[in-house]
């Protein structure tokens, strides 16, 4: 490969002929070879605009020649828009505070901008990656503001994929509103609900997780760039941060603002915490519901069976005919995997030491990470399993049918020990509380309908005290607990 010797202050390294990078991510590509894995295509979009933002900035108040900050611009775009996604190939694990990133931006943008210019690759005039396409910068403000509008961006796509699997859930909810079934508590037959009241629990959860993560990113907004190394603002004209901060506003169309304390943006890494701890909390459901649909699906003949899973691919290399609820299982695994990107967030936050966090590499691949593999979990889990979801309406029925889920509505009017008592004898005999109640006689097959009513037995309900007095005097009734009083 033929290559071209760029300098710095350590001294001389080959660079491949062509890149469009230099000396600086060289020398990174060959020191950090750790992951495999390159920046998110988002956050090189989020350092174009950025540089854009500043060149733009810088040439108004009259730091930038014209001629230069409109070569600038254009490489800047160029690279926003992902012409030099190639040029970009450093690890997301590399040096600390993202200087390889900043640098590599800053290189690639330097020798665009020159070509553009007329210029050969790897001389740096007349535009410099340092002095003119960092000026007024520093990695330090660079990488947490690249960090905060690429998951701006990214945020967008997930809370999109967010409502159309909540939509999903609704759909269903509202198809199967008056379907009632075994509830369980303790994966124990429970009390009647209606498969309605299930799915809408699902939306319900989604829902809330959606505000959570819309109301954790408005923090986002607030950005510290122009504060350079420190948040000092050292090196950079006094105008420059709100002047920057609102043509970054306007590049990005995100309602930034100039954060009063561009120390803390240097230093504090909490709001990325925050998104972070919101994207675990949508993680969490998507396990929950994932889990339960699992146990609803389960069989087909030997299970519970309420539901079926779209079929997606073949269960086994071994077992003829087994089909695998697959797509639940992956979002299972990939709600772990964000929960992890969550502690990994976590840990670098609290990493910072003194005037710096160094640890926004880490904060970067794991933030962007869980954001984008939860955007395409919603995505995958809607369109390949819950939209194609079916509740199998026999089967539902036969469970409820010969369940004692119903027993409990029966306690206003029997009392909690006799009820009991009915349920431990339908239990032992394999009979309905209903079939049970019907020998006793405590109760007119006209009032026990109504007892057991969905609407009675699904929603709240004030208990009919003249059905109680009623029942409270029946004679066998009263006969029945006299025996129990003596058991």
């Amino acid at each position: 490969m033929k290559t071209r010797t760029e300098k710095d202050a350590i001294g001389r390294f080959p660079v491949p002929a062509h890149a469009y990078y230099g000396i600086f991510t060289a020398r990174a590509l060959k020191n950090f070879q750790l992951t495999g894995i390159r920046a998110p295509r988002v956050y090189i979009q989020a350092l174009g605009l950025i540089k854009e933002a500043c060149a733009d900035v810088n040439c108004g108040l009259g730091l930038l020649d014209k001629r230069v900050a409109k070569a600038i611009i254009q490489a800047a775009q160029e690279f926003s828009n992902g012409k030099f996604d190639e040029e970009f190939p450093l690890d997301v694990i590399q040096a600390g505070a993202g200087t390889p990133f900043n640098m590599n931006s800053n290189e690639v943008i330097a020798n665009r901008a020159n070509e553009l210019l007329d210029q050969p690759l790897g001389v740096y005039v007349p535009v410099h990656p340092n002095n003119h396409v960092n000026l007024s910068q520093s990695s330090n403000d660079v990488t947490p503001t690249a960090i905060r509008v690429s998951a701006l961006f990214s945020m967008t796509g997930l809370v999109t994929s967010l409502e159309k699997l909540s939509h999903a859930f609704k759909v269903l909810a509202q198809k199967h509103a008056g379907l009632i079934k075994v509830g369980r508590t303790h994966l124990e037959d429970a009390v009647p609900m209606t498969f309605g009241q299930e799915f809408r629990v699902y939306a319900t959860m989604l829902d809330k997780t959606r505000k959570r993560l819309m109301n954790s990113s408005d923090e986002l907004l607030e950005v510290g760039l122009g504060g350079t190394a420190l948040g000092t603002g050292i090196t950079t004209h006094p105008g420059f941060q709100k002047k920057v901060v609102a043509k970054l506003a306007k590049l990005t169309r995100f309602p930034l603002l100039p954060t009063e304390d561009m120390c803390e943006t240097t230093s504090g890494m909490n709001v990325f915490v925050a998104v972070s701890s919101a994207v675990k909390m949508l993680a969490i459901d998507l396990v929950k519901i994932a889990n339960d649909l699992k146990l609803l699906n389960m069989g087909p003949l030997a299970g519970i069976a309420e539901i079926t899973l779209p079929e997606v691919e073949p269960g086994s290399s071994i077992m003829p005919g087994k089909v695998n609820p697959s797509v639940a299982e992956a979002v299972h695994m990939a709600g772990y995997e964000a929960m992890a990107c969550d502690y990994a967030v976590t840990l670098a936050a609290q990493a910072g030491q003194l005037e710096l966090n160094v640890m926004t590499p880490l904060i970067l691949k794991n933030l962007l990470g869980g954001i984008a593999l939860l955007t395409n979990t919603c995505e995958m889990f809607r369109k390949d399993c819950v939209e194609g979801i079916v509740v199998n309406e026999n089967a539902v029925k036969a469970l409820f049918e010969k369940s004692l889920v119903t027993a409990t509505a029966l306690s206003p009017y029997l009392g909690y020990e006799v009820t009991a008592e009915l349920v431990k004898e339908g239990l032992a005999t394999n009979k309905s509380i209903v079939y049970v109640l019907r020998q006793k006689g405590f109760i007119e097959d006209e009032d026990l309908a109504r007892i057991l009513s969905a609407d009675r037995t699904t929603k709240p309900s004030v208990t009919d005290l003249t059905l109680k007095g009623r029942i409270s005097h029946n004679e066998k009734y009263q006969k029945y607990k006299a025996e129990l009083k003596q058991l």
